[in-house]
């Protein structure tokens, strides 16, 4: 069985990020409006990215890690511009977000980190079936 992350694009311009383990009937969710509080307020939405993952966990910790991101980092990765995703990467701050679920055992008091970006294949939205 395949779990996916995704990215929807928001009528607002945002950003949702997500995990599931039917791509289709969570996109089709979330476009009734049934998906998610967030982007039932900000309707409508669109699929802008989904990358699937052999098990839950992978993909909860690839939704956590997006979720991070500037919105101009998610722009790059739904772009698949890798040269930018990777320079984003690199012009993030010397720690990471409280908010980004990537805090766990970091150590504040170390120097800094890198964080390397990884090459994902991103799928064109004509490619996910429409609920």
């Amino acid at each position: 069985m395949a779990f996916w992350a995704y990215l929807l694009r928001c009528g607002d311009g945002s950003f949702y990020a997500g995990h599931c383990d039917n791509l289709e009937s969570r996109i089709g969710a979330h476009r009734s409006g049934r998906g998610s509080d967030y982007t039932a307020r900000r309707q409508p939405v669109w699929f802008a990215w989904a990358q699937d993952f052999p098990s839950r966990l992978e993909a909860l910790e690839a939704e956590r890690r997006i979720k991070g991101w500037s919105h101009a980092k998610k722009e790059a990765l739904v772009a698949g511009d890798w040269e930018r995703l990777s320079q984003l990467a690199r012009a993030c701050g010397t720690r990471p977000s409280t908010s980004s679920g990537r805090t766990a055992g970091v150590d504040p008091t170390a120097p800094s980190y890198q964080v390397r970006a990884e090459r994902v294949e991103a799928r064109a939205p004509s490619e996910i079936p429409t609920a």
